[in-house]
């Protein structure tokens, strides 16, 4: 993916080690996780259900949806277990001065 925009997410105060943050860009809901002190983002969308995946636990690396059980890695957005399907959708992360940003491919 092309960014063409790193958008200013969360302080990184406000995602503790072993949780995900709920954020809207551009009116996509997108989850901002701390794995180990690393940050990654992912949809916070199901792509079995439409649930939030913040929602659901956070072991490690796995998220599992609450709806249904399955899981994602949130590093790769793979789909660790059924009911799902289809991995999620991942974007880059950049960390400068406290704020984590994701990129962001803006549509002409």
């Amino acid at each position: 993916m092309a960014i063409s925009e790193w958008i200013p997410a969360v302080r990184v105060e406000d995602v503790p080690e072993g949780e995900g943050f709920q954020v809207d860009i551009n009116g996509a809901l997108v989850a901002v996780w701390n794995v180990r002190g690393e940050f990654y983002a992912t949809s916070d969308v199901c792509s079995h259900e439409e649930t939030p995946l913040t929602a659901g636990d956070l072991w490690d690396n796995v998220i599992e949806c609450p709806l249904h059980g399955a899981q994602f890695d949130v590093t790769t957005g793979e789909v660790l277990s059924l009911p799902a399907i289809f991995p999620i959708p991942t974007y880059p992360v950049k960390v400068e001065d406290g704020t984590i940003y994701v990129g962001w491919r803006v549509e002409d």
